[in-house]
């Protein structure tokens, strides 16, 4: 997440040279990422779509984000 961001509320993930945003409710993907990859981002986007919301919040406060354990 970047401070500056606005719109519906996203995240960003990378892996490799591929980039995608990924909406936070609607699970909206922009970008291209491997089929694998993007299904691990989203599995994980679910299980953590509270902690991910809160973020958003301290993100447009300009306040620091808590670290999102990955996947395991």
């Amino acid at each position: 997440m970047f401070f500056s961001e606005h719109g519906a509320p996203h995240f960003h993930a990378v892996y490799g040279e591929y980039r995608v945003s990924i909406e936070i409710e609607s699970g909206v993907v922009r970008g291209d990422f491997p089929g694998r990859a993007l299904r691990l981002a989203l599995e994980w986007a679910a299980l953590h779509k509270r902690e991910l919301m809160a973020n958003w919040e301290h993100a447009l406060q300009h306040e620091p984000l808590t670290r999102i354990p990955p996947l395991e």
